[in-house]
């Protein structure tokens, strides 16, 4: 094989959020598991890696070293990089997709990734809430991945997302944050239950809300939410005789004495706290204010 033949096998997603230089090492693992590049075989040089993928020296270098650290390439002064080991153990491969990366889910990325560690390679995709998106993605990655880990929100076309999701083999798939109705067969979950935790969350600050007359949450009109956490909300405000209201856009809602806000977004939780601080009111006292998730501030 010519080295310059080896480009047809390696393959880097652009749209990826995984590093190109991880990307570069991981389509050069696929290609050598699937016996398309050989023992011995030598590999494109930095410079031809750098202009046929128009990525960096740098970043072609760094998928290099990453492969000859785990012991798959050895290098040669004067000839460059070439493939020291085929006895690439099968390597499990995880396509991890997100909604989106808020600080809440920067969280659960950093925790899942720490607990893989060196154990599989993940390749991270993020969809922005469109369903659209979403199906090609994996209508995309069909194939190519051991296992499908996915967060499954969606500004609109929700309900339908069962659909796609039913395409991934249930071996492979894991879903997260939540459950999606009509998904079938035994596939693995975590999630939370958004309506019952806020619910017993809200029951369980009962004696300190018992202060105030209305509850208001903010939601903003930009940004995703699920359904259930605004149900979880009403349920809890007309059980327990509550005034209450969904909020949209907390710069033009009124501040007022016996009322307690439940915050949502961080940018939000700031703006409330400054239209606070230019009234006379305290809060925990006549005004009062919870963080949905906690947001050093």
């Amino acid at each position: 094989m010519k080295k310059n033949s080896i480009f047809q096998h390696l393959f880097i997603d652009y749209y990826s959020a995984t590093p190109k230089y991880l990307q570069l090492a991981n389509t050069i693992i696929k290609s050598i598991e699937d016996g398309k590049i050989k023992k011995d075989e030598i590999l494109p040089s930095i410079n031809e890696l750098s202009f046929e993928f128009e990525i960096s020296r740098d970043t072609a270098e760094k998928g290099y070293k990453h492969l000859k650290n785990i012991g798959i390439l050895g290098s040669v002064p004067g000839k460059g990089y070439f493939v020291k080991n085929i006895a690439v153990k099968k390597q499990l491969k995880i396509f991890l997709l997100f909604n989106k990366l808020s600080p809440h889910k920067k969280i659960i990325y950093d925790a899942f990734v720490g607990a893989i560690g060196d154990l599989a390679l993940i390749d991270f995709y993020i969809y922005n809430n469109d369903l659209d998106f979403f199906k090609r993605l994996i209508q995309d990655k069909q194939n190519d991945y051991t296992h499908y880990v996915i967060i499954p929100h969606f500004l609109e076309g929700g309900e339908n997302a069962y659909e796609t999701i039913n395409t991934i083999p249930k071996e492979k798939l894991i879903l997260l944050d939540k459950l999606v109705n009509q998904v079938t067969g035994k596939y693995g979950a975590v999630y939370e239950n958004f309506e019952k935790d806020l619910y017993n969350a809200l029951e369980q600050a009962l004696p300190q809300l018992s202060k105030y007359h209305t509850i208001k949450i903010i939601v903003p009109a930009y940004t995703y939410h699920p359904v259930e956490i605004i149900k979880g909300f009403k349920k809890f405000c007309q059980q327990y005789a509550f005034g209450y209201k969904v909020v949209h856009n907390i710069a033009n809602e009124p501040i007022k004495e016996g009322e307690a806000y439940i915050n949502l977004m961080e940018d939000d939780l700031v703006m409330l706290i400054e239209k606070i601080l230019a009234t006379k009111m305290v809060v925990g006292k006549h005004v009062g204010v919870i963080s949905y998730n906690e947001t050093p501030l």
